[in-house]
């Protein structure tokens, strides 16, 4: 694909609309929709990289209800011709259908590779990926399970997302504040897994979310770079990509700026 001429992609990923409760997470979905708004004039195509709710799980007929600005958004975009594409995070790898139903939005569950004006990306979520975390591997194995998902699908949705909100808010108290700090190349592991993949393959870009740590570095061929997108908690931050380069930026609430962050 080649990018019209002043158009771009844009990324963000990790809303986490729903937590930590219904005011703060309001505050941050309007925030979102005035970003998306400003974005559609320019767009060539959104791409979300997973955990746009901090819980979603799609039954048979049921879906969690709220966040109807962000949805109403994201349909009046791709309504206008503008393609997204979405990633399923650890939080919202639950759906069945409904995104590329009634938003013709294509969903993905692993990392998809493109190409844009000769520029190679490999993008996913970042959960589960490279080194160590066995014991969320082995959780998203039971998660990602069909039988596993027909049984918790089973419940009552009141039961089941009741439960799931509260571990989710459980998980979030035990990490708290380790996604602030950068580990170093050589102990990320998302940097790790990207190193990895270069030495089967070259891509230009590496681009995942996951982390809520928006970091843009040069990988260990000095020509590649891994870049975390961020969060929509604390960063407000998002990538862009012109057809040329790749930057990093922050959303600062009123119009969308050419200054990077990094």
């Amino acid at each position: 694909m080649n990018i019209p001429e002043g158009k771009k992609i844009y990324f963000l990923s990790d809303f986490h609309l729903g937590a930590p409760d219904w005011e703060r997470s309001l505050v941050r979905e309007k925030k979102i929709v005035d970003f998306l708004e400003q974005a559609r004039k320019d767009a060539a195509m959104i791409v979300l990289v997973g955990d746009m709710f901090d819980f979603w799980f799609e039954y048979k007929d049921v879906v969690p209800k709220g966040f109807v600005r962000i949805l109403g958004k994201l349909a009046e975009l791709t309504d206008a011709g503008i393609p997204m594409h979405f990633f399923i995070g650890n939080h919202d790898m639950w759906m069945r259908g409904y995104f590329e139903k009634e938003l013709n939005i294509p969903v993905f569950d692993k990392p998809q590779t493109y190409e844009w004006n000769g520029k190679s990306f490999y993008i996913g979520h970042g959960d589960g990926l490279g080194p160590g975390d066995h014991g969320y591997k082995f959780l998203k194995k039971i998660f990602r399970n069909k039988l596993c998902q027909t049984m918790f699908g089973a419940m009552h949705p009141w039961l089941g997302i009741g439960i799931a909100n509260y571990f989710s808010r459980k998980s979030r108290a035990k990490t708290g504040s380790d996604d602030s700090i950068w580990l170093g190349d050589d102990k990320e592991w998302l940097v790790i897994y990207s190193n990895e993949i270069l030495n089967k393959e070259y891509f230009d870009y590496f681009v995942f979310g996951h982390r809520h740590f928006p970091i843009d570095v040069l990988l260990k061929n000095g020509k590649s770079r891994y870049v975390n997108l961020g969060d929509w908690i604390t960063n407000f931050t998002y990538a862009v990509f012109d057809g040329n380069n790749m930057t990093l930026k922050r959303f600062e609430g009123n119009t969308l700026t050419d200054k990077a962050i990094i």
